[in-house]
């Protein structure tokens, strides 16, 4: 009797019961991590998915063989980063340890972008490369006309995924994502520093030329070209029909890409601004060369609070919840308050930190120009 009646209730009951073990199994697995490209969107608008809880407790770090200004991608539990040494290496987010390496020849400052098993990134000497992302191996390499310091983008277009990039030879590239093949090209007139940044059909992006311009994703052609005022050394965050960025003229601007105007501008010194904006629903997170880091109201631009760093504030914060985590010259990497730009937890390096953070799964990989790319867990992960 009882044996049929275990027998029948678990025939009755297996229809919810293994999908409940199912759901618990998965919830059991681990979490991939990813930020696959500099600022983790292709909006750029450097908001990480979860919090981050100090103090974080430094994981592991990884020597290469020069100064590390290259800002890591993560994806897949690997972390892809490019070195002054002219190398870029995969690392086990876990460990640390070396997966592989590529050698390029040409200092690697250029961010790293993981897409669909392949690694794409830029080199001092103009080349941009498709890597296979679980061996290294060289997919292609696309020929620009000078340096690319920017990180590539990617957006889709007539030929399907197509990479963005842009170099001091005052172009933007599109590249088919397969074939290395271009598609188009659109020319400034002067060197295109940053990375272009892709959001509802745009490619927007600033450059030495002083202005930012938006472009259709799909052949290139100008949309809008705004004066920004200074050239800007950095990358543009887009949130909606709005670009942000920091210029060398010592401003913070808020640019409407529908009507091809500025919004609103800021400025607190005269030290001009390299940073890329971090862009939230109400807020606008920039680093600055007057060694702060400002927290300004989205919709106005008006100071909501300045962080006071020992060093120039290069690196591009990024947003982790109710958190905000940035490098700075001075050698230190801090994660601050939002709610009151209150500093809670600090590590020092030593060497400066002009590389960006990359956040994902509550581990910060960043590297420093000692020639090191280090790690941290928050305290969630202890």
């Amino acid at each position: 009797m009882l044996r049929r009646f275990r027998k029948v209730n678990l025939h009755r009951y297996a229809r919810w019961i293994f999908p409940l073990l199912l759901a618990h199994a998965s919830l059991a697995a681990p979490e991939v991590a990813s930020w696959p490209m500099f600022r983790g969107s292709v909006d750029l608008a450097g908001v990480a998915q979860g919090p981050l809880r100090e103090p974080l407790k430094l994981r592991w770090s990884f020597k290469t063989g020069g100064p590390v200004k290259s800002s890591a991608a993560i994806d897949a539990n690997k972390v892809f980063v490019g070195s002054d040494d002219g190398a870029v290496y995969a690392l086990d987010l876990a460990t640390g340890k070396q997966l592989w390496s590529y050698k390029t020849g040409e200092s690697v400052e250029s961010s790293p972008l993981v897409l669909n098993g392949a690694v794409y990134v830029g080199s001092s000497g103009g080349q941009l490369y498709a890597l296979d992302a679980a061996t290294g191996a060289l997919k292609w390499s696309y020929p620009c006309g000078d340096r690319i310091l920017g990180a590539p983008n990617w957006t889709a277009c007539a030929t399907g995924d197509c990479i963005l990039v842009g170099s001091y030879d005052n172009n933007v590239h599109c590249v088919d994502a397969a074939t290395g093949k271009g598609v188009w090209t659109y020319d400034t007139g002067n060197f295109v520093n940053g990375a272009p940044a892709v959001a509802e059909g745009r490619v927007v992006f600033g450059g030495c030329d002083a202005k930012i311009h938006a472009l259709a994703a799909a052949d290139g052609k100008l949309l809008k070209e705004i004066e920004a005022g200074a050239y800007i050394a950095g990358s543009c965050a887009v949130k909606g029909k709005f670009a942000y960025a920091g210029h060398y003229g010592n401003q913070v601007v808020c640019a409407d890409l529908a009507e091809g105007r500025i919004v609103w501008t800021f400025k607190a010194s005269e030290q001009p601004f390299f940073s890329t904006p971090a862009v939230t629903e109400t807020r606008v997170f920039i680093g600055g060369r007057d060694r702060k880091l400002y927290c300004l109201e989205r919709a106005s631009g008006k100071l909501v609070w300045a962080f006071q760093t020992q060093g120039i504030v290069d690196s591009s914060p990024v947003v982790c919840g109710d958190r905000v985590v940035c490098g700075s010259s001075d050698g230190r990497l801090y994660l601050v308050n939002i709610a009151d730009g209150k500093p809670l937890w600090s590590y020092e390096i030593g060497k400066a930190l002009t590389a960006s953070p990359a956040v994902a799964s509550g581990v910060v990989v960043i590297g420093a120009e000692d020639g090191s790319v280090y790690a941290f867990e928050t305290a969630a992960k202890q």
